[in-house]
């Protein structure tokens, strides 16, 4: 085994997927590192749903190689280190969520029933265990899907939109549960998600991809800090920005100076000497939605339910 696949958990080389005409991925190169959060970003149709369904074997790709877990994709022993939620997770509807995994224990192997409090104590399903998973809202059904794929304590979790359908609280609950399985589990989560600010604050790194192709990949620290400008709160706002020029931008009732952070020391020097009143000081970057809708434009719908 060769450095990169013991430092990653999947690999992509010239990935394509095609549909008749319709190209859902198109000579994707990807490497997923162990260890921490992994964001897959793209608008509708871009191959993020294609992708993990050929990565978990659930369908084969046109072209291309793809490695999970150092192994290929399929491989029963590598597979079952790596838990899994797509779309909405649809299960016996007479069932209750503590016989849903159960089931899925039992009749399945995957995990143990013994286990089966603690995930549902985990997810937020304490108080729900006993009750049909006919009446579960959708963000109810998807706590369950994730205690599913957590089941066999996996290295590695897929996870397809975990908070679509959750209320604010849900949200929130399910982005430290996550931060938790990376930091505390050590496991390695790979989700998809559109709610961009909510990928900006858990992902350690992302990569958006457009028609197909990865057209940007790296830290999230990094990707925001690139374009970042040094947010000033001053009196008089009229005397700043005129030192300022073209470098300086008014944003509400502060200016936004598009500066290095070598040229800082210099820039609040000079604007002391004139007089101008510097009462806060701070870099703000670029926000991970700004650059995703610089690199994929318009969003394309492919119409095709396997194009996601």
């Amino acid at each position: 085994m060769n450095a990169q696949r013991e430092t990653s958990v999947i690999q992509v080389s010239g990935l394509t997927k095609t549909y008749g005409t319709v190209h859902a991925l198109a000579g994707l190169d990807l490497t997923i590192p162990r260890g921490g959060v992994y964001g897959v970003l793209g608008p509708n149709g871009a191959g993020k749903s294609t992708l993990f369904r050929i990565l978990l074997g659930l369908i084969r790709p046109t072209s291309g190689s793809a490695t999970i877990m150092g192994g290929p994709v399929g491989d029963v022993s590598h597979m079952r280190q790596t838990g899994s939620m797509i779309e909405t997770p649809r299960f016996p509807p007479y069932l209750t969520a503590r016989q849903v995994l159960r089931w899925l224990a039992l009749e399945h192997g995957i995990g143990k029933t013994s286990d089966i409090p603690y995930w549902l104590e985990r997810v937020g399903l304490t108080e729900a265990a006993d009750r049909r998973v006919r009446g579960f809202s959708v963000g109810m059904l998807q706590r369950l899907g994730v205690a599913a794929s957590l089941m066999s304590r996996p290295d590695l979790v897929i996870l397809d939109e975990p908070t679509s359908g959750m209320d604010p609280p849900g949200i929130q609950e399910m982005r430290a549960l996550i931060r938790s399985l990376a930091a505390d589990d050590g496991v390695t989560v790979v989700l998809a998600s559109h709610q961009l600010l909510e990928v900006q604050r858990v992902c350690d790194r992302v990569a958006i991809l457009n028609k197909g192709r990865l057209v940007r990949e790296g830290a999230v620290s990094e990707l925001t800090a690139i374009g970042e400008r040094l947010r000033l709160s001053v009196t008089p706002i009229g005397q700043a920005l005129d030192l300022l020029g073209d470098k300086g931008k008014l944003e509400g009732e502060a200016v936004l100076a598009d500066i290095k952070r070598a040229e800082a020391p210099a820039l609040i020097r000079a604007l002391a000497g004139k007089g101008v009143d510097i009462t806060e000081a701070r870099w703000v970057g670029t926000d991970l939605e700004s650059i995703f809708f610089s690199e994929t434009g318009s969003i394309q719908t492919v119409e095709a339910d396997h194009a996601g």
